[in-house]
């Protein structure tokens, strides 16, 4: 049976032991260092793990500089999402995906070093892309160290080419006028897991606006960890949403952040307390406050 949503450090390395078809995906990254998630790979990452880059490997490209200084990209850059960090499409993914040798047949196994908050995205893609056989380690690499895991340094041997085919999409990406056009419905449940000053409005580091999308409920992405950096059990995850619903249906759930990234690990908490599958608006709040004609809460 594949892993699907989490892998303990155990589980790991029987796999690794086992022969089975699997790629390891380092996904350590830092927002105010965008460089330093290679360097954090390159002095230590699981032996034989890829390191999968925020801004270079799940983000689209923005594009280049057009005439009259508006951005352009080809067709076939055109991104799937809006925001700070646009999703690729699925086929520009896909061919990623074969570049570095994944395959269908293949049991992903994500990590990072910063609680589960980059290789969410990871985790995500492949659900998006149809592939179900992706777990988060949980833990991260500090687990993994922590039980005496030998790690590696330096960059891996690329491996060979191989095809990825897509599949039918196991998760829903929603967009900004998807969310717009739902707003104050019963069919809908935005939750921000942005920090709760930043949801608030009382602070806003990083997009022009301040606030968030109006009746969204604020859950931050942080909650879903316990004190030793692992998941909490799906018993307490379970009853943490409940209340935070507060009997609002679950399947009616939207995910955002500030980019797409942070939303993740509150989605992939919903599926371990045996929630069911959440969409993910992936512009998130980047997207949404870029056009004055959104509404934007405070307080």
């Amino acid at each position: 049976m594949p892993y699907t949503t989490l892998i303990s450090v155990p589980e790991l390395q029987s796999l690794l032991h086992s022969g089975q078809p699997l790629m390891v995906f380092d996904c350590s990254f830092d927002l105010t260092q965008p460089t330093l998630g290679a360097s954090q790979y390159r002095e230590a990452h699981i032996p034989g793990a890829f390191h999968a880059d925020l801004d270079k490997h799940l983000s689209a490209r923005h594009g280049a500089p057009g005439a009259g200084g508006t951005v352009v990209a080809s067709a076939a850059d055109e991104p799937a999402s809006g925001g700070r960090h646009p999703l690729p499409n699925r086929e520009r993914f896909a061919t990623w995906l074969s570049d570095i040798g994944f395959a269908n047949d293949m049991q992903a196994v994500v990590y990072d070093r910063n609680g589960a908050n980059y290789c969410g995205r990871l985790w995500w893609m492949l659900k998006w892309a149809g592939h179900d056989a992706v777990a988060v380690l949980d833990g991260g690499l500090q687990a993994w160290q922590a039980a005496g895991g030998a790690v590696a340094s330096g960059d891996e041997p690329a491996r060979f080419q191989s095809h990825f085919r897509l599949q039918a999409p196991l998760r829903r990406l929603v967009s900004a006028q998807e969310v717009l056009a739902q707003l104050g419905q019963p069919g809908q449940t935005v939750v921000d897991a942005r920090a709760t000053p930043r949801y608030r409005g009382e602070v806003e580091p990083l997009d022009p606006v301040a606030g968030h999308i109006p009746g969204a409920l604020n859950r931050p992405f942080g909650l879903n960890l316990g004190t030793d950096g692992h998941f909490k059990s799906p018993e307490q995850l379970r009853a943490e949403f409940t209340t935070l619903l507060d009997g609002r249906d679950p399947a009616t759930v939207v995910h955002q952040c500030g980019s797409g990234v942070s939303a993740l690990p509150n989605l992939l908490a919903m599926e371990i307390a045996g929630l069911g599958h959440t969409a993910l608006f992936a512009g998130s709040w980047s997207e949404w406050c870029s056009d004055p004609g959104r509404p934007v809460e405070r307080g």
